[in-house]
Order: C-alpha cells, then structure tokens, then sequence
C-alpha cells in the first residue's frame, strides 16, 4: 500500500489496479472514499482500461480476429509498478504482456499519477504508444465510490445532493441493458442540484454528454459541512452510479474518455463510439481532480 499525506489529508493507494483505496480528512478522520463491502460492490475507484463500460458480447474484433474482454477492461485486476512516490504524489505504471496481448493485441504503456495539494488530489493518465508503426486504440476512465454519508450515523442517502456546474440541461445517454444508446439521449435538467435517491439508478448509471466542456460535480449535504467535488477538464462523458437495487451507501462519480458499446455495435474495434487513437510513439494524457472538504 502506498500513502500519500500532508496537513491535511491521508491518502492510500494501491499497487494493485493502481487504485485509490482511503482517502481521510488528518483532523477529524473522516473516511471520504467507499471501503469496498463485497455485499455492495468490492472496489473503491478502478482505473478503466483500455475500455469503458462493456462491450458487445464481452467481445471485440480487430483485422478480423475476435478478442474477448470483460467490462471495463483488465488494468484494474492487474499489478502496477510503482516507479516514482514522495509524500505528496506517486506514479503507478503498466505495461503489455503476452497475458495482455491475448485480450487486447497493442503494446501500450499505462501511467497513473496521484497528486496531493491541499485538499485536492489530482489523477493524471497517460497513455503512451510505444510502436514504431501500429496505432493504439483505446479508452480509459475513473470509477471512484465516496461514502453516502460521509460521517456514518449522520444522515442518510436521501440527505445528500450532487450540484453540477455550469449548471444547465445537459444530454443524458440512457442505456439499454448495459449498452449505450447515444440515438436516443435524454435531457437531464442539472440546473439546480439533483437528490439523490436509489431509483435514480433503477436503469444503471445516469450518463452524461459533457461535450469537452469543464464540469465541476459537487457532492453535499446541508447537514454538515462536508463533502466532495470533482473536476474534469476535458473529459466527454462523465457516470453517476449507485448499484440498484441494494440501496448502497455510496455513489460514483465517474470520469470518462470512452464509452460502454452502442446497441448497434458492429463489433469492430475501429468502428467503436469514443474510441481514442494514439499514433506510434504518441502519448494521449486526461484527468480529474477531486477537492475533499
């Protein structure tokens, strides 16, 4: 486990998926991030890689050779190297393997940097093609899970809000069983803070088209002072998700550079919505920051 710390927050993370486990206010202790009960869903906040969300039939094709792999991708479930680590921020890298090569046939090299400034850590990804000719297509994103409530015994789920800036209607992308259908968005009205509640999630995550545009989610409650509000800068798409219908005491705040496969998938990994190109020797970087308080 790797930890990260200054006055005012401690940070674990760990080299397995690359993920942030516990995050804790120094003062009071208070635990932001979900600490993972299997009876609700056994992870904190995995790094989604070299898919978001699910494909058709768990399965792919490139050139014409069908390649099977399960939703989200496989750097979550695997061991990172930890090349660089101060007290303030830490570097966790992955690289192809032949047990990689058989899922998804590109080299690639993954990097995930934590930052701690303050009350914000901030999550880098840098995605690098090593090839000297062959293009990487990928995509990638954060899935992290903070406690609903933030202090057990003090409200409950119902008590807490999510205030999204700029504040407006935004383009929801509804899903269809686990598949994506972009034909038939929505408009979701964000222009004051939505409530939740676990029917919110009756039909997976709540997904919405941020269209590159910096977007600010802000989880509160008026019942005390404490809460959580993360950034992105240029991601297109971000998932608001609870599992439904367990009644979980959490919810996702997710940053997406990709997307679930449509319902009319064709399959072809060339073809697929939200894909992302990196050329040889070309680095594709995207992140988030998240403010405790």
């Amino acid at each position: 486990m790797i930890e990260l710390k200054n006055d005012d927050l401690q940070v674990k993370l760990n080299e397995h998926g690359a993920e942030l486990t516990s995050v804790k206010s120094a003062d009071d202790q208070i635990e932001y991030m979900w600490q993972a009960d299997p009876k609700f869903w056994g992870r904190h906040a995995p790094v989604l890689f070299p898919i978001v969300g699910r494909l058709k039939d768990d399965q792919y094709t490139v050139n014409g050779q069908t390649y099977h792999m399960t939703q989200h991708g496989f750097a979550r479930d695997m061991d990172f190297m930890v090349i660089e680590h101060e007290d303030d921020h830490a570097i966790f890298q992955l690289e192809a393997t032949e047990e990689t090569k058989e899922k998804f046939p590109f080299d690639f090299t993954l990097q995930v940097t934590f930052t701690l400034e303050g009350h914000t850590l901030s999550v880098h990804y840098t995605v690098t093609n090593p090839s000297n000719d062959v293009t990487l297509p990928f995509s990638i994103g954060g899935h992290p899970a903070f406690n609903v409530p933030l202090e057990p015994g003090n409200g409950d789920f119902s008590d807490y809000f999510i205030t999204v800036a700029p504040k407006k209607a935004y383009q929801q992308i509804p899903l269809v069983g686990p598949y994506n259908d972009v034909k038939h968005e929505k408009t979701l009205n964000l222009s004051t803070p939505m409530v939740l509640d676990h029917d919110l999630f009756d039909q997976d995550a709540l997904i919405l088209d941020l269209d590159h545009v910096e977007t600010t989610l802000m989880l509160s409650t008026q019942l005390n002072d404490h809460g959580v509000a993360l950034t992105l800068q240029n991601a297109p798409y971000v998932g608001i998700w609870s599992p439904y219908p367990k009644k979980a005491p959490f919810v996702c705040l997710e940053p997406w550079w990709g997307i679930a496969d449509s319902v009319d998938s064709d399959g072809d990994f060339a073809h697929k919505m939200s894909i992302h190109n990196a050329g040889p020797k070309k680095s594709f970087n995207a992140g988030f920051q998240v403010r405790f308080f």
